[in-house]
C-alpha cells in the first residue's frame, strides 16, 4: 500500500511541470552565483575547511541539487499535512487504517523521487558542463563503493529531513500559523547543516555545536561522503550518525503525534 502511495505521489508532482522547471532554472542560476562566490573566497583562502577549489565547487552544486530533493526551504509533501491539520481534515486521516507517519513518509518519498530526476539531476549536469566537478575517484571498486555509500547517505538524509519536517508540521496541532517556526527551521537547518558554508570552516566551538545537531546529517554528511572526505571506517561512522538521528527523530515524531491526537486532534476542538 505504501509503495502505491509513493508511486501516486511521484505522478502527482510530475504534473506540475512549469513549477518544476521554474525551480530548476532558479536553482541553476543560484548555483552559478554561489560558485563564483566560492571561487573568489577559495582564491583568497585555498583549501579552506579542507576542500580544494574543485571540491568546493562540487559542494555548491551538490547543495543546489539536494535543496529541493530534501525540501530544505519548505515542508515538501508535509505542507499538505500542515494544511489538513489547520482545516481539520486530519481528523478523517486518523480514522484510516494506516500508520500516519509511514503514510506521509511514502508521500514524501514519491515527491523526492521526482525531485531527484529533475531538480537534482539537471542542475548537477549543468554545473558539470560549466565547471570541473569532483566525482568519486580511485580504482573501480573504490569508486563504486563511494557511489553506493552516497546512495545510502542520500536515503538516510531524506529520512532525517522528513523526520524533522514531520515534527515541524505537527506543531500545527498547537499553533495556528507555522510561518515563524518554518522560517526558524529553514535558517537553522541551512546554517548548521552546511548549506551556506561547510561546517568545517566554522570556528571550533560552533563546529562542535553543528556536529551535535541533526542538521548535519541532512546535507554535510552525504556531501562529504560523495567527495570522499572519509576513509572506509569514517564513512561507516558517518552513515551511523545519520541512522542514529533517523531513529531518534522518527521516534520523537511518533511520540509527539501520540500526544497531539489525544489532546488537540483539530484546531479549536
Amino acid at each position: 500500500m505504501y509503495a502505491a502511495v509513493c508511486v501516486r505521489s511521484f505522478r502527482r508532482y510530475s504534473t506540475y511541470r512549469a513549477a518544476t522547471w521554474a525551480r530548476v532554472f532558479t536553482n541553476t542560476v543560484f548555483g552559478f552565483i554561489l560558485t563564483y562566490t566560492y571561487i573568489a573566497l577559495w582564491h583568497v583562502r585555498p583549501h579552506l575547511g579542507g576542500y580544494d577549489l574543485s571540491a568546493a565547487i562540487t559542494y555548491v552544486w551538490i547543495g543546489q541539487g539536494l535543496l529541493s530533493l530534501l525540501a530544505v526551504g519548505d515542508l515538501g509533501a508535509l505542507a499538505d499535512l500542515q494544511t489538513r491539520i489547520a482545516n481539520g481534515d486530519v481528523a478523517v486521516d486518523l480514522f484510516r487504517p494506516v500508520d500516519q507517519q509511514r503514510w506521509w513518509l511514502a508521500v514524501d518519498a514519491g515527491r523526492a523521487g521526482y525531485q531527484l530526476l529533475t531538480n537534482a539531476l539537471v542542475p548537477m549536469l549543468v554545473g558539470g558542463l560549466a565547471f570541473h566537478l569532483r566525482l568519486p575517484q580511485g580504482p573501480a571498486l573504490e569508486a563504486a563503493a563511494s557511489w553506493a555509500a552516497t546512495a545510502v547517505a542520500l536515503v538516510l538524509a531524506l529520512v532525517v529531513s522528513y523526520a524533522l519536517r514531520y515534527l515541524v508540521a505537527l506543531t500545527g496541532f498547537w499553533l495556528l500559523d507555522l510561518r515563524g517556526i518554518q522560517l526558524v527551521y529553514y535558517l537553522t537547518s541551512c546554517f548548521f547543516g552546511g548549506f551556506f558554508l561547510p561546517v568545517t570552516v566554522f570556528p571550533p566551538v560552533l563546529e562542535t555545536v553543528a556536529r551535535a545537531l541533526p542538521f548535519i546529517a541532512v546535507f554535510q554528511v552525504p556531501a562529504d561522503v560523495f567527495l570522499q572526505h572519509y576513509d572506509a571506517v569514517g564513512t561507516l561512522g558517518a552513515l551511523g550518525v545519520q541512522l542514529g538521528w533517523a531513529v531518534v527523530l522518527l521516534g520523537l515524531g511518533r511520540l509527539v503525534q501520540s500526544r497531539a491526537v489525544l489532546k488537540v486532534v483539530v484546531q479549536g476542538g
